[in-house]
């Protein structure tokens, strides 16, 4: 049977998984490369259903295809949410907690962020900027100033002595009914997400307040799709840090862990096709991969699942991800202990860190 196409505004890793995820449905899923200088257009029909990847994108031929497209799913909320102001913004119009925070403006003097946020202030730029770029620390301490052209382009946030990161990803049907797998515990290192690990059966206590968080977000923007809200842990409070309105890296760990994988409830959600309770299996390790070289080494480790981008290696950059599968704690610790012998320096500490938290 024919059934409509499912473009996708981006072709990196997560349109390639959405790809995948497709396959089995029989969903014809195409990511675009909108990178591409081709001025040719695609062959795009009336239902066809158009999603994306990321939440900006260049203008280009191709993207303004896909972008003014009639089935353009949360075309609007994309922008929205991709300027941090106005995503801070909803957040505050929906009184779903978040750091506190201002715009920065012309005339916005250093001494007033310390007077109102504390000694340490971050300025995050409203655009771009992730996995740690695009921000900078005022520091009382340092006499740290305003740069000139982040003026009208950042805002300020109180700096937030957290426990911990934990992020929820969920979906909404078109029918608006919501779906969620259980809260992740996340690990960044030099604002990079490292690893994550779900289910906790210690931050069950947060879920249905974080569910409670994510279903008014997404009911709000009339939402359909994977949403993800990562957020800060502090005490039984939960402040939401970042919204993405995409499947997420810390939602990789579903690949594994739950009998439907984040992309499939993506494109399920988009397609209206029926949606059953998400029933995750035992914790799953999810640990990225971040400007390492491709070892078949990892291949040798039992319940080790390689997702290898294909992308140049890069410091700093995504070129992978692990998800770790075992039929207990146990056997997930013993493929870290194995993982940690092919692995540089830098990823001996957070292996070491998933490790003490399937051991309490």
């Amino acid at each position: 049977m024919a059934t409509a196409k499912i473009w996708v505004l981006g072709d990196g890793q997560l349109g390639a998984m959405m790809r995948h995820a497709g396959m089995p449905l029989a969903l014809d899923v195409r990511p675009v490369d909108i990178m591409s200088p081709s001025e040719e257009k695609l062959p795009l029909a009336a239902d066809d259903i158009i999603t994306a990847e990321r939440e900006q994108w260049p203008e280009s031929c191709l993207s303004r295809q896909l972008s003014e497209h009639p089935n353009f799913i949360n075309g609007p909320v994309f922008g929205r949410l991709a300027d941090r102001y106005t995503q801070k913004s909803l957040l505050d119009d929906l009184a779903v907690a978040t750091a506190p925070w201002e715009l920065v403006e012309d005339q916005t003097e250093e001494a007033e962020l310390h007077n109102a946020y504390g000694e340490r202030v971050l300025l995050k730029r409203r655009t771009g900027g992730y996995d740690g770029k695009g921000q900078h620390w005022l520091k009382q301490a340092e006499n740290t100033s305003i740069p000139a052209d982040w003026r009208n382009q950042a805002i300020a946030e109180q700096a937030i002595n957290f426990d911990e990161e934990v992020s929820l990803v969920g979906a909404r049907s078109a029918d608006g009914r919501c779906h969620f797998y259980p809260l992740a515990l996340n690990l960044h290192q030099d604002g990079i997400l490292m690893a994550s690990i779900s289910p906790l059966t210690r931050l069950s206590p947060l879920q249905a307040k974080a569910e409670a968080m994510l279903s008014r977000i997404m009911d709000a923007l009339n939402y359909v799709g994977v949403m993800a809200m990562e957020c800060f842990r502090v005490g039984d409070t939960l402040l939401v840090n970042e919204l993405a309105p995409r499947v997420h890296n810390s939602g990789h760990w579903t690949q594994a862990g739950c009998h439907i994988s984040q992309f499939e409830l993506h494109l399920r959600a988009l397609a209206k096709l029926p949606i059953p309770e998400l029933k995750p299996a035992l914790p799953i390790a999810m640990v990225n991969l971040i400007g390492v070289d491709h070892d078949s080494n990892w291949l040798s480790i039992p319940g080790a699942e390689l997702y290898w981008y294909n992308k140049e290696v890069r410091p700093g950059r995504k070129v992978g991800h692990l998800n770790l599968d075992a039929s207990d704690n146990a056997e997930v610790i013993d493929a870290l202990l194995a993982l940690q012998t092919w692995m540089p320096e830098q990823y001996q500490a957070p292996l070491s860190w998933i490790m003490n938290e399937l051991q309490d």
